[in-house]
């Protein structure tokens, strides 16, 4: 999405910086009015590409939002939300995961190790060492 509304050079709506268009006054110059109507149409073309990409859902949920800026944090909270939520499932499964009698042990440690693969694809970095006390830890009696 990001790379589309660069690419149409529409982005620059949703910049936290960016300063609010004044409302037009009969003292602005005819440049600033082109300037003020060509964000106002950027808005409303940054707003209709980004809801024009959201699943049915989605769609119903943000329509009403009045600008793009609200569309755009609104789902950068919510998918930056989840991915927290993702990442701590990840550490939790890490952390809970028990080597057993009734299975294979090479089974189980290609098991652990996928979860490892996970964490670092979520840029999760765990030491080696501490990995080798992990995986001495938990073991089983036997």
């Amino acid at each position: 999405m990001k790379f589309m509304l660069t690419a149409l050079k529409i982005f620059y709506v949703l910049d936290p910086n960016l300063q609010p268009i004044l409302d037009p006054t009969d003292d602005d110059t005819d440049e600033v009015k082109v300037e003020q109507k060509k964000r106002n149409e950027d808005e409303v073309m940054c707003r209709g590409y980004i809801l024009n990409t959201l699943s049915d859902r989605l769609y119903d949920r943000f329509m009403v939002e009045p600008s793009a800026k609200a569309i755009w944090n609104a789902l950068e909270f919510k998918y930056h939300a989840e991915e927290e939520g993702t990442k701590k499932f990840l550490i939790s499964k890490y952390f809970d995961y028990k080597f057993v009698d009734d299975k294979p042990m090479l089974a189980q440690v290609h098991e652990l190790h996928v979860i490892v693969n996970q964490l670092k694809a979520e840029k999760i970095e765990l030491p080696e060492l501490f990995q080798v006390g992990v995986v001495i830890a938990k073991l089983p009696s036997s």
